[in-house]
């Protein structure tokens, strides 16, 4: 019987040593036994994925995550990877859990460094893969249907036409005062339209643009008194041109490095147009919403789209048989809830203003429906 006390003691400590093992698990790909993990995984998340040309930060984070905004928290800051933007075509990223509290990490595996001696990566930084897809908010805002307040300020404008025109067509020549541009390089033109306000407080936020067609510069201005217009060739024509109207590059001038993430504010706001003049949006689109910069907005955050339910008629059980013209003036008027129906991604940050492209669309979406956090 005296033997019991040594044997439990025993038993104890064995165990006391299983848990300090299973804590210090070395096999990093399952979760700590008894740990759970509050990050949203994606059901099919893979233990590990080669990074492919063409992939984007977005598309990635959704692959082993089931909402992609929570890639912050699971990103893994391997000291030889500085900035965690940079992840390249043939990097290994591998899902692993952390031996103590079970949450999950995604770690990264350079595809094409030797680790014999240290060296630096050879591989082009415009080669690194992007949060969004680019190539699509290029497309839009190369015509942009919608101008901010900052834009319309700072950008040029059409000050003359050649040959004493008064509006300009295909081969018409005109002349802008348009700085760190070379010969050759292309813009687009863009009309001023009606003003663009803010739906909660009738701030003005910008312009509704009108796409008139795109310009090749031919001689660039000669920074002289007198002599600092930059000349022109209208190359494609949508619709005649006139003076004051803006000069928009054909290149995108925003910034890639952000990763997805929730605001760190709360965001409630409205979809106040779209990029290209629709007003049903699908995914990929680029929309402006009223909230900016003063709202704690910055690239890189997500936010859910809320469809706004419709006004209906509450006619009660019997419905519209049970009405006439003379009891539908007094039945009562309802809304209905408004229904999750996709998620955008900011860009670009204005003061007020925003640009955004829809990630993913669950149902239609259109001008008025509200963002808010995800």
């Amino acid at each position: 019987m005296k033997q019991f006390p040594k044997f439990a003691a025993i038993l104890a400590l064995g165990a006391l040593i299983g848990q300090f093992a299973l804590a210090a698990d070395p096999d990093p790909a399952r979760p700590a036994p008894g740990r759970s993990t509050s990050v949203p995984l994606a059901p099919d998340a893979p233990s590990s994925y080669v990074v492919q040309k063409g992939d984007t930060l977005w598309g990635i984070a959704s692959k082993f995550l089931s909402q992609p905004w929570y890639w912050p928290e699971v990103w893994y800051l391997n000291p030889e990877v500085q900035n965690p933007h940079r992840i390249y075509p043939g990097d290994t990223l591998r899902l692993v859990y952390d031996a103590v509290t079970g949450q999950p990490q995604i770690r990264v595996e350079r595809g094409d460094t030797t680790r014999l001696e240290p060296q630096m990566r050879s591989t082009p930084l415009n080669e690194a893969i992007q949060p969004i897809p680019f190539e699509i908010v290029a497309a839009f805002m190369s015509k942009p249907s919608v101008i901010a307040e900052e834009d319309v300020k700072r950008l040029p404008y059409i000050v003359g036409f050649d040959d004493r025109v008064a509006m300009g067509g295909v081969g018409d020549r005109f002349y802008s005062r348009v700085t760190g541009a070379d010969p050759g390089s292309r813009f687009s033109v863009v009309h001023l339209g009606d003003k663009l306000k803010d739906p909660d407080d009738g701030h003005f936020l910008g312009y509704q643009g009108v796409y008139t067609g795109s310009a090749r510069m031919e001689r660039a201005a000669e920074g002289t008194k007198g002599h600092d217009l930059a000349k022109f060739t209208i190359t494609d024509s949508a619709r005649e041109m006139l003076t004051g109207d803006r000069l928009v590059r054909d290149r995108l001038e925003i910034t890639n490095d952000f990763v997805p993430h929730a605001p760190s504010e709360t965001v409630n706001g409205k979809v106040i147009a779209v990029v290209g003049g629709t007003t049903v949006i699908g995914q990929y689109a680029v929309v402006a919403i009223n909230r900016g910069k003063k709202h704690g907005l910055e690239p890189g955050n997500v936010l859910a789209i809320w469809q706004v339910g419709e006004k209906v008629k509450d006619r009660g059980p019997g419905g519209a048989a049970a009405t006439n013209q003379f009891t539908e003036p007094f039945r009562p008027t309802v809304r209905l809830p408004s229904e999750r129906s996709g998620v955008l991604m900011i860009f670009r940050t204005y003061e007020r203003m925003s640009y955004a492209l829809v990630m993913a669309s669950e149902d239609q979406m259109h001008v008025g429906d509200i963002v808010k956090n995800p």
